[in-house]
């Protein structure tokens, strides 16, 4: 039996989203590494919501190249140890209390920059996948307070631990994501079935 539905306010909806780790090039040629959980793909697009304000939305209004590194669900603590602080200077009025600049985001996260092959960003190594893209369009959002940026991505890395031998499709049985759900982290649980245009079914136990 279903119970009574009750209206909620929730402060923040993020119910359940992917964790990305957006890597962009600020204006002195060094790299700035960001977590975000608004990103979502369209065919070879992601989009990307981002606040208006962070160092991400100010170097993709003027250096589109960005990588979306894909962090596991072991990772999470590097994600936390880069969310309270940003890579503008200084720190913009809108950011919560307790945030500070750091300008080696890179090493703050104790992760390290790998040279991706078509855009200027460097890739965070660690993260199991990897897209390099490139913001081809960055428009603000009804609110103000955030921007939209539609990226084309150009080239993805993967771990071969989360490949299918032989082809180029993500294994759904070996790859994970860090899922940021309503403030707090988690990673997949058990498989339950799969979409009928998967190409890369497997059978699972019947509950």
């Amino acid at each position: 039996m279903n119970a009574a539905h009750v209206a909620i306010e929730p402060s923040i909806l993020y119910f359940g989203t992917p964790v990305v780790l957006l890597s962009t090039e600020n204006e002195d040629g060094t790299a700035n590494l960001a977590p975000m959980s608004s990103a979502w793909a369209l065919g070879q697009v992601v989009v990307l919501g981002l606040g208006a304000e962070g160092q991400t939305a100010h170097n993709l209004r003027s250096r589109p190249d960005v990588v979306i590194n894909l962090p596991a669900p072991h990772q999470w603590a590097a994600v936390e140890r880069l969310a309270p602080l940003t890579g503008r200077h200084p720190v913009p009025a809108g950011k919560p209390d307790g945030c500070r600049f750091e300008p080696d985001k890179f090493g703050a996260a104790g992760l390290r920059a790998e040279p991706s092959h078509t855009v200027r960003p460097p890739r965070a190594a660690e993260c199991p996948i990897q897209l390099e893209a490139r913001a081809e369009r960055v428009r603000p959002g009804v609110s103000g307070g955030f921007v939209i940026a539609e990226a084309v991505v150009t080239k993805v890395h993967a771990d071969p631990r989360v490949v299918v031998p032989g082809t180029d499709h993500v294994d759904p049985a070996a790859w994970s994501p860090l899922i940021y759900n309503f403030r707090h982290y988690f990673g997949l649980g058990p498989e339950l079935g799969h979409s009928y245009r998967s190409r890369t079914p497997r059978r699972v136990a019947a509950g």
